[in-house]
């Protein structure tokens, strides 16, 4: 029951990450830093900060008495993930919803969640680095090795989505019209790449912060919240103990993308669109807000998930399966696969069914079945 239960949390999660650029696409005679940093605000202050107030009684206590230390890492972290955050916007617009997401999700899927396991390995890194799994641990349980055939099912699905996406390059070849016109695969690709990588640093920001999560879930198991639960080994675990975390490594992509796009704002002398009259200000607020409100529920309900199946890699990978699937649901929906070949249509669909069947298989891998 907790593993479907962490399914379903991780699915709403992706629904949300996959869903969340779509009302952008209705904001008018706004430049791209202006409703960026009104969405941004939402998604990183003003929605994670109503969602600790809500659940997390005492959190600036809980802050305060976490080792400095913990609270810099993760906070960092948070900075590098706002840079992968920044590209994953072009990446998308040269790419489009569903090959650049199938990319760039594909490469955060895989660092995310065999980054740190693989550098548990190295030398005396476990050591240093956030409590968890490492590779060989995974390779030495049957939950373990199912989560590894997932991930590989999943990059095999991603790689047939490249595939599919150079087939439609080809297809479309000086066809460049409606939400294909700004198409450019190889500079979308590099960028995808970089996004991909930083992007990943959510997931390592996650477990830095952990001593914070922790806090909060004896205050919950002190004062007996309601939505406590028990996991299988026994432990306690509090439904909402993450969105701490959350709030800092969100300090950080805020930090980041503060500066980027008040940057661009006076470089590009845009600051007017704010009043601009001649846009219709009030549903470019009302948009942004929905675009940032949704992106950040992708993480609330994430937390949520974490706490049925962990944070390891199972969670990582069911999270960006579903992103992926939603999003490639919102391309064929904005017809960015028009005009394009029966096979290459092929392709595109085998690559999602085996992202889906990733989502199974990770499902069978936290079951009670082999747990």
């Amino acid at each position: 029951m907790q593993a479907l239960l962490g399914i379903i949390f991780h699915s709403l999660g992706g629904a949300s990450s996959g869903s969340w650029y779509m009302p952008y696409n209705l904001v008018k005679k706004w430049r791209w830093e202006v409703y960026w940093i009104v969405g941004g605000l939402f998604s990183w202050l003003i929605m994670p900060m109503i969602a600790v107030v809500l659940t997390t009684p005492g959190w600036q206590d809980i802050i305060s008495a976490t080792d400095s230390s913990t609270v810099r890492l993760t906070y960092i972290l948070g900075v590098l993930w706002g840079i992968g955050g920044l590209t994953y916007g072009l990446g998308i617009r040269y790419l489009g919803m569903s090959l650049g997401n199938s990319v760039l999700l594909g490469i955060t899927s895989l660092v995310g969640s065999l980054g740190l396991p693989i550098l548990r390995n190295i030398g005396n890194l476990g050591e240093v680095l956030p409590a968890g799994d490492s590779f060989t641990d995974m390779l030495s349980t049957s939950s373990g090795r199912v989560v590894l055939l997932g991930i590989l099912v999943l990059m095999v699905g991603i790689v047939l989505s490249g595939k599919a996406g150079l087939m439609k390059d080809k297809d479309l070849a000086n066809v460049k019209e409606g939400v294909n016109s700004e198409f450019k695969l190889a500079a979308g690709l590099i960028i995808a790449l970089i996004s991909g990588i930083l992007s990943a640093f959510f997931s390592f920001g996650i477990d830095a912060g952990k001593e914070m999560g922790e806090a909060v879930r004896d205050v919950a198991v002190q004062n007996n919240y309601s939505f406590l639960s028990e996991t299988p080994e026994g432990d306690m675990k509090y439904l909402f103990e993450n969105n701490i975390i959350f709030l800092v490594i969100l300090w950080g992509g805020l930090t980041t993308n503060l500066i980027w796009s008040v940057g661009l704002i006076l470089k590009n002398k845009t600051g007017g669109d704010f009043i601009d009259t001649k846009a219709p200000l009030a549903l470019n607020y009302l948009f942004c807000a929905l675009a940032g409100t949704t992106w950040f529920l992708q993480f609330f309900f994430y937390g949520m998930g974490e706490t049925k199946i962990g944070n390891g890699a199972s969670s990582w990978i069911l999270h960006m399966s579903t992103i992926i699937l939603t999003a490639n649901f919102w391309g064929f929906y904005r017809k960015e696969w028009a005009g394009v070949s029966s096979k290459t249509r092929s392709t595109i669909f085998l690559g999602i069914g085996l992202i889906l069947l990733s989502v199974i298989i990770m499902g069978i891998a936290k079951s009670d079945f082999l747990n």
